[in-house]
């Protein structure tokens, strides 16, 4: 999470609802998608878990690869976003297949860690350790009539960056994630490469991130022309509590516990005892920025640092950003009869003009669609702090992000292939105005189907 909208272009979240061509045509197939699952609703036969795990090798699997050298699509067709491949997402996507704990599983992680290491040594202008936003998957046809017509792997051998949206820059949060994952992959395989992989990560993040400004931390990255982000972030800074200090533990060099330590010390000052809640993070190093309030900052930080202490964020989530989407509400895209419990991305998003559309092009918000996403992962830090009442409440959740993957969704594809009914998550219920300048809209996605998974399995990726 960017300390600032100014952030967006370089942000994992920034996809849909940016002001690039994303436009009417990817919002009916969200519509029509969730008519579809209502006139002819789907029977399971498979568990939910399998189901999310099938939507995730489907988005692995839908283009012809290179030598077996692939990542996996974040979103299905309709988003508008084709073959896009973002880095957080599957960085996600190799904790979720770890935890599946099936062979195939296995496979499947070290082949996503694989590329993520390929993408790493094989960038077009950088020889540094750096990952960038996103990359292509596949083939396609840009909205001005352009052709990116190269798979994961191009040509010339370098790994297909996303250009064609501008996702060139290098954050940390996505830097962090990928070194997670790739750290988990060495604790797992024993294999060095992923090890060797996550502790460059590291060392760009150090020499590219560290700050020293009064808050501290590390700061949020480089945009696409390689120039340093002012902002710091919240979240970025709670992912490398986890990843430095899962290199402490796998290189044991004490210097990954100081690096560990300084990102702590940017949370602690961050926190709002008073309300029992973190912030998103500053924009200048000086000043807090105390609006909007992410979910993520709340669940995340649990995760990362199991501290009791701090641990009242996750009721300050469940009591300040739930929501119910229904059908009657404005600008709902949720079918008659059906509803949807949980929480939504930001303090903002329940502010959200609805009136406007989110971006040129865009839909309307709907107050209270569901951020599936953050509700799975408020969902798996109930479960795992396991206090009085966390166990209903994580249940009722995941109740909710079962259902939307039962019905909603439907008639959607990747790489033109039809996705089955009743696999994987979309990211949200209806269009949600996030407040940090960009919007979340009911496609399925990988990231989102990740933390059902990891949720469903109890699996906490942050901790080290």
């Amino acid at each position: 999470m960017t300390g600032s909208s100014q952030g967006r272009a370089f942000s994992r979240r920034a996809l849909i609802g940016t002001g690039l061509g994303v436009g009417a045509a990817a919002v009916v197939g969200a519509g029509s998608g969730a008519a579809h699952a209502s006139s002819r609703p789907y029977r399971p036969q498979a568990s939910p878990e399998r189901r999310a795990f099938a939507f995730t090798t489907a988005a692995m699997d839908a283009y012809p690869v290179n030598e077996g050298v692939r990542l996996a699509q974040s979103y299905t067709d309709q988003s508008g976003l084709f073959s896009t491949a973002f880095t957080y997402d599957n960085a996600l996507a190799v904790l979720a297949a770890l935890a599946v704990g099936t062979g195939e599983g296995r496979s499947r992680a070290v082949a996503l860690g694989d590329a993520l290491l390929y993408a790493q040594a094989n960038d077009p202008a950088h020889d540094d350790g750096r990952l960038r936003q996103a990359y292509n998957v596949g083939p396609y046809t840009f909205y001005d009539g352009s052709l990116q017509p190269d798979g994961f792997v191009r040509a010339d051998g370098t790994a297909n960056v996303g250009t064609q949206f501008g996702f060139t820059g290098t954050a940390v949060g996505d830097m962090a994630w990928a070194g997670i994952a790739l750290s988990a992959l060495a604790r797992d395989t024993g294999r060095r490469r992923f090890l060797n992989g996550a502790v460059r990560i590291g060392e760009w993040i150090e020499r590219n991130g560290r700050t020293d400004e009064p808050l501290g931390g590390y700061k949020f990255g480089v945009d696409g022309a390689n120039k340093p982000l002012p902002f710091t972030s919240t979240e970025h800074n709670t992912d490398l509590v986890c990843l430095f200090g899962r290199l402490a533990r796998l290189t044991g060099d004490r210097v990954w516990r100081e690096r560990r330590a300084r990102a702590v010390a940017f949370l602690e000052k961050v926190w709002e005892p008073d309300g029992g809640f973190f912030y998103t993070g500053t924009n200048d190093g000086v000043t807090v920025n105390r609006s909007p309030i992410p979910e993520d900052t709340q669940t995340w930080t649990h995760l990362a640092l199991d501290s009791r202490r701090h641990s009242r964020s996750l009721d300050w989530a469940a009591a300040h950003l739930a929501v119910r989407d229904t059908a009657d509400r404005p600008n709902s895209t949720v079918p008659a009869g059906q509803s949807y419990d949980g929480v939504t991305f930001s303090s903002a998003s329940l502010l959200a003009n609805e009136d406007a559309p989110i971006a040129d092009g865009q839909p309307k918000p709907d107050r209270n669609g569901v951020w599936f996403e953050g509700t799975a992962h408020l969902a798996l830090s109930f479960r795992d702090r396991d206090g009085r009442g966390d166990a209903t409440r994580a249940r009722r959740l995941l109740d909710s992000v079962e259902r939307a993957q039962d019905r909603l969704g439907g008639g959607q594809t990747l790489g033109g292939t039809p996705v089955r009914d009743g696999s994987g998550v979309v990211s949200a219920s209806s269009p949600i105005d996030t407040g940090f300048g960009f919007g979340y809209y009911p496609y399925r996605h990988l990231g989102a189907t990740a933390w059902y998974l990891l949720a469903a399995t109890r699996t906490n990726p942050l901790r080290a």
